[in-house]
């Protein structure tokens, strides 16, 4: 029975979470409004940065959390890590699997057409950041000296800094696909505040967004924990798979709603651009708080993670920046062969 009651709870607080999320992301939004920003780098960086906050939260409580409260840091640093990786992947593949499949399901119904012209300047530069700090943060896991990985850990935050700057100073002031009137801010929907006062709403709601979504985390932290316990899993393989599922909803989402108004561009943007995020920040807090030292199926999942994103990568330049569904759609190929190994593993346990 209480087995069942904890999937239970995951469903609800993973719930929670992703509305957390949406009411982080519609103050992201009208933050990028506020600063005057593009629809690039709002899409690339504050829209990516806010739909890949759950999956950030996790390992930092995981991995904090272990150390504050004196519990299993193994355990903490499993979560942790399998976390940190798992948001890539999921990104890289069954993100990547939902985008292909709208565009293939609005172009039957005839709101679009199959071919997706996207901005290369803006895919390669993501797909190339992507692949530096990516691979920089795996060749770490086999560096034996703690120093040296806190060293590469501040590499990677000063790559997505310079990333961050590239995209803002290179986006495009052009909107792609039509214009759309931006959602309203939830703390103000039924009352109008000054408009002196309409930037301390926004950041308070980010704050009471980011509140819930560490709390929620940290409850959710505490059910990974009791099921792998209950099911005798590694918990590293868990958080692989259920954490990113999940957190990652909101980029899903955010692509889908971009692929229908045929800004092509902006949905892959808001995957990539969370990708390259996901590649240096919680991936500099693993190499800081935890060893670092990537196991079997860890490494597994990594190379699954360089077969689907080459996939993309290959065919935008084999048709000079015109991406085809098809290429999108191997990722839930690449997703699926990880989940047979996963199965595979327990069941030879």
């Amino acid at each position: 029975m209480e087995v069942f009651l904890s999937f239970g709870s995951i469903l609800i607080i993973l719930a929670l979470i992703v509305l957390a999320c949406v009411v982080f992301t519609n103050a992201v939004e009208h933050l990028g409004e506020e600063l005057n920003l593009s629809e690039g780098a709002v899409g690339s960086v504050l829209a990516a940065v806010g739909t890949a906050l759950p999956e950030t939260i996790v390992p930092l409580v995981a991995i904090i959390g272990g150390y504050l409260a004196g519990t299993d840091m193994e355990k903490a640093n499993e979560i942790g890590i399998g976390a940190i990786l798992g948001a890539p992947f999921l990104l890289g593949t069954l993100a990547f699997f939902v985008t292909g499949l709208a565009v293939v399901i609005f172009t039957r119904t005839g709101r679009r057409t199959k071919e997706m012209p996207v901005n290369t300047v803006v895919m390669f530069r993501d797909l190339h950041y992507f692949a530096l700090a990516y691979t920089i943060s795996i060749l770490s896991s086999f560096i034996p000296y703690r120093p040296l990985k806190w060293v590469m850990a501040g590499v990677l935050l000063i790559i997505y800094l310079i990333y961050v700057i590239k995209t803002i100073q290179t986006a495009s002031k052009e909107t792609e696909g039509g214009q759309e009137e931006l959602a309203a801010l939830y703390l103000t929907r039924y009352i109008e505040p000054p408009k002196s006062l309409q930037l301390p709403f926004i950041i308070l709601q980010l704050m009471i967004a980011l509140v819930g979504i560490i709390l929620l985390a940290h409850v959710f932290v505490g059910q990974i924990e009791f099921l792998s316990e209950f099911f005798k899993i590694n918990p590293l393989i868990l958080s692989l798979i259920i954490t990113p599922i999940a957190t990652e909803l909101p980029e899903k989402f955010n692509s889908v709603i971009w692929i229908r108004a045929k800004k092509d561009t902006l949905a892959m943007g808001n995957i990539t651009g969370a990708m390259v995020f996901q590649s240096c920040i919680p991936t500099a807090v693993g190499l800081s708080l935890t060893p670092w030292i990537l196991s079997t199926d860890a490494l597994v999942n990594v190379i699954v993670v360089y077969l689907s994103v080459g996939v993309v990568y290959m065919n935008i330049v084999r048709n000079k920046g015109v991406l085809q569904p098809s290429a999108l759609l191997t990722g839930g190929l690449f997703y699926a062969f990880f989940l047979i190994y996963v199965v595979f593993k327990i069941l030879h346990v």
